[in-house]
C-alpha cells in the first residue's frame, strides 16, 4: 500500500512539475520567499491590532506560536524522523525535476513547512475573523504558496497535504486554547 501512494505522489508530482515556463518560474520563485509578504503580514497585524486593542498582543503571540510550532514540529518530528528526501535529492528522479535557480533545500522534504506554516496561520486567522472573504483569500494564499513547493521541485504533492493538514490541526488546536484564554482573561477583568 504505501508503495502504491508513494508511486501515485510521484507521478503526481512529475505532472505537477512538468508544467513550467520561464515567466512562471520567476512568479513561484517570488510566491515562495516569505518576505514576498511582509506586506500582507503588515496589514493583517496592523488589523489585529485596530479591532482588537487590548487582546492584540494575546492574539499575536498565539499566531507566533503557530508558526513556531508549525515550523519546528514538521521538521524535528517529521522531516527527521520519516527522512523522505525532497525529489530533487531523490537519485532516481534528479534528472527529470524541474528545479528553479538550482535551490533544493535541506535533504528532506515530508511534511513541507511552508505548508504547515501557511495553513496553520489559514486556520488560525479563519477562526479569529470569521470572514467569507477573507477566508477565500487565505485559503488561497496558503494553497498557491503550497504548490509553489511542489512547482519549484523541492516537495512532493502529499509533503504538501501532510503539511497542510498538520497546520491546520496546529492552528486549530492553538485558537481553542487562544478562545480559552481570553475568557479567562476576560473573566478576571469583569
Amino acid at each position: 500500500m504505501l508503495e502504491f501512494l508513494n508511486h501515485i505522489d510521484t507521478q503526481l508530482f512529475i505532472f505537477l512539475n512538468g508544467i513550467h515556463s520561464p515567466a512562471w518560474d520567476r512568479i513561484m520563485w517570488w510566491i515562495t520567499k516569505t518576505n514576498s509578504w511582509i506586506p500582507m503580514y503588515a496589514i493583517i497585524v496592523g488589523y489585529i491590532i485596530y479591532k482588537y486593542r487590548w487582546k492584540a498582543i494575546l492574539t499575536l503571540l498565539f499566531i507566533a506560536l503557530v508558526v513556531t510550532m508549525a515550523d519546528q514540529i514538521s521538521v524535528h518530528g517529521f522531516k527527521m524522523v520519516f527522512q523522505r528526501l525532497r525529489p530533487c535529492h531523490n537519485p532516481q528522479l534528479r534528472s527529470i525535476v524541474h528545479l528553479v535557480n538550482n535551490k533544493c533545500g535541506g535533504q528532506f522534504g515530508f511534511v513541507s513547512s511552508h505548508a504547515a506554516n501557511t495553513f496553520g496561520i489559514a486556520v488560525f486567522l479563519s477562526r479569529l475573523f470569521k470572514n467569507k472573504k477573507f477566508i477565500i483569500f487565505i485559503f488561497s494564499w496558503a494553497s498557491v504558496v503550497s504548490y509553489s513547493r511542489i512547482y519549484l521541485g523541492v516537495h512532493y504533492p502529499f509533503d504538501i497535504l501532510g503539511g497542510a493538514i498538520l497546520g491546520g490541526g496546529i492552528g486549530f488546536l492553538s485558537y481553542f486554547f487562544y478562545s480559552v484564554a481570553l475568557q479567562k482573561i476576560s473573566k478576571q477583568l469583569n
